[in-house]
């Protein structure tokens, strides 16, 4: 008689990089919110916050709507490491409506921006609106995502991680670095390194990049290079001068 002789599986669970998830996710959380210090910090939250001369109410809005997600991003990878799942999950049905808030205040600001703003030299507002409501899109879009992979831990961290990453192209664009200031897509190629970090870290973790991660980071990247073409064109031109006579 014959005996089988079992062979061991490596289940994703097992595999030796998985310990370090909540190191990993942590820490991102953490320079992401470092992110968002430097580059909002002169302007608003060292300004005051809700005294800063922001230049409408529905600015400060924005900004405490997007100040409270990284905020609670922070709170909820700390939950997680120090085990309080359950706290976690509670918190995250408000992390959801707070995130479709966010998405509406968000269009709106971009709008109020785009109203706002004198067409000189070198700056085409109607051009750059594009950029705010593709941060949108794709926060959108992901979140939904994330929403729906939510008893999905593996996928679900990750599609909030990019999620956010999308957000930071604002903040960068504030560092002092003059070529932020000058070329948005530069600052959005800096905030980009938090996708690179996250493939890097699959391919440690896993040995491959999770499917989240793929097509997340797929749709992120595709969206920023093919946003600033079409921000040139005559019908995108007629998009922006369309809202503009709708809002005024």
């Amino acid at each position: 008689m014959s005996t089988a002789v079992a062979t061991p599986v490596k289940t994703v669970s097992a595999l030796p990089g998985r310990r370090y998830d909540h190191l990993f996710f942590s820490t991102s959380a953490a320079l992401m919110l470092i992110a968002v210090l430097i580059g909002f910090g002169p302007t608003y939250y060292f300004a005051g916050v809700f005294r800063a001369p922001l230049p409408s109410p529905i600015i400060h809005m924005h900004g405490a709507l997007f100040s409270c997600w990284i905020l609670l991003l922070n709170l909820q990878t700390s939950l997680v490491a120090a085990h309080r799942v359950d706290v976690h999950k509670r918190l995250g049905i408000g992390g959801f409506v707070l995130a479709c808030a966010m998405v509406i205040v968000g269009v709106a600001a971009a709008t109020n921006s785009l109203m706002r703003t004198p067409i000189v030299p070198g700056r085409d507002p109607q051009a750059f609106y594009i950029v705010p409501l593709t941060d949108m899109l794709i926060f959108a879009v992901v979140m939904t995502a994330a929403y729906r992979q939510r008893r999905d831990s593996a996928a679900h961290k990750r599609l909030i991680y990019i999620a956010t990453s999308a957000l930071l192209v604002a903040a960068f664009a504030r560092w002092p670095i003059a070529a932020f200031h000058r070329h948005p897509w530069e600052a959005g190629l800096v905030s980009n390194l938090f996708l690179l970090a996250l493939v890097l870290y699959d391919l440690w973790a896993l040995r491959k990049i999770h499917r989240a991660t793929l097509w997340a980071g797929a749709l992120l990247l595709v969206v920023q290079q093919i946003r600033f073409p079409i921000s040139h064109t005559a019908a995108w031109h007629s998009v922006a001068a369309w809202v503009q006579s709708v809002m005024r």
